[in-house]
Order: C-alpha cells, then sequence, then structure tokens
C-alpha cells in the first residue's frame, strides 16, 4: 500500500471458505505488517491448553513503513514538539451466509 492521503480505506482481507468467517482491516496509516507466526514452537498455550504451533494464527499491524526515517519517499515518520499523532485502524469481523 502506497498513497498520499491519510482517509480510512480498506487495506486487508482474509477470509477462511470452510467456516464463512472474514476480517477486514481498514487503516489511516501507509503501510501493513504481517507476522505468521514463525516463531511459534507450542510452547505457549490456548486457554483451554492447546499449543500454539508455528502458523496457527496471523497479525496484521497497521503502521508507517520500517525504514521511513531514511527514505525520503516514503510518508514521514517524524513528530515534532506541539504535533500531534493521530491514525485509526478499525477491523471488522464478519460471518457470510454460505
Amino acid at each position: 500500500m502506497n498513497r498520499k492521503d491519510a482517509s480510512l480505506q480498506l487495506v486487508a482481507i482474509v477470509a477462511d471458505a470452510v467456516s464463512g468467517k472474514q476480517l477486514e482491516v481498514f487503516t489511516t496509516e501507509p503501510g501493513l505488517q504481517f507476522n505468521s507466526g514463525n516463531f511459534l514452537d507450542g510452547t505457549l498455550k490456548t486457554s483451554t491448553g492447546k499449543p500454539i504451533n508455528q502458523h496457527t494464527g496471523l497479525c496484521l499491524e497497521t503502521q508507517h513503513y520500517p525504514d521511513s526515517p531514511n527514505q525520503p519517499n516514503f510518508p514521514s515518520t517524524i513528530l515534532l514538539p506541539g504535533q500531534k499523532y493521530q491514525s485509526i485502524t478499525k477491523y471488522k469481523f464478519s460471518v457470510s451466509n454460505k
């Protein structure tokens, strides 16, 4: 995602064809970080005691680009004294009727 305006926009959809569950991510941020749990090894457990293994979940984090301070063509991450930083991220969960 590389956009100049800061309007709330749909940036990701994750859907499960079997259950019909769907997640939509809307944000004003220019970037989206995806984490698939590559380092999960079963040490952590769910509330029911089931091991959390590699790739059993995902995380979508809205943010600026990681190297923004060093890239003049990226959206700026500089916040000067007295300035205010504000962003909006909405996660919409739904289940489709099959």
